[in-house]
């Protein structure tokens, strides 16, 4: 039930910065030109980096599931296999994003467009950390034995926060980098 209620929190969470980003792409204030994005802002290419990172979070999904399904199944080397592959997509997802900050036309401090950009974005990379920790953690503990059909709530807790870390990123591809530019 604890986290159940804690990812209904991150949802408002996530939910806040929705709302300034939407709040301020259409109504655009006088100060930032009456458009967006805002003048000088070039947005990044949702078809690019973003396009892969979406499709790198779907795959983590999905072999997250497959790794969770054979857990009932009890099928423990499948389980970590598909564990380590969810890991590495989550770190390759985490690489691809730095590098998208790093090529950035624009910054955190341009304006509403970049602060309204790096902390939705920003947020959730610190979630996808914070969940590829709680999946290393299941990959060492399904490594030693720790989980049975019967036992597996650490598994279980730690698939529904990925689920969730999934989830929002579709949700900000298609509105901040698809429907935003």
């Amino acid at each position: 039930m604890g986290m159940k209620l804690f990812i209904v929190s991150e949802v408002m969470f996530f939910f806040s910065f929705f709302w300034a980003f939407f709040h301020s792409s259409l109504s655009p204030s006088i100060w930032i030109g009456g458009i967006w994005p805002p003048l000088g802002i070039e947005p990044i290419n949702p078809w690019g980096l973003p396009f892969l990172n979406t499709i790198l979070l779907i795959s983590s999904g999905i072999s997250l599931t497959w790794s969770h399904r054979a857990l009932f199944s009890g099928h423990l080397k499948v389980v970590i296999d598909g564990l380590l592959m969810t890991i590495l997509l989550g770190v390759t997802f985490s690489f691809c994003q730095l590098y998208e900050y790093k090529t950035a036309s624009f910054s955190i401090n341009d304006g509403i467009y970049g602060s309204v950009f790096y902390m939705a974005t920003g947020f959730h990379g610190l979630h996808v950390f914070i969940g590829s920790i709680m999946l290393i953690v299941c990959y060492i503990r399904a490594r030693r034995g720790h989980f049975s059909r019967t036992q597996h709530v650490g598994f279980e807790v730690s698939a529904w926060y990925w689920h969730f870390v999934d989830v929002v990123w579709v949700f900000l591809w298609i509105w901040v980098y698809v429907w935003g530019s």
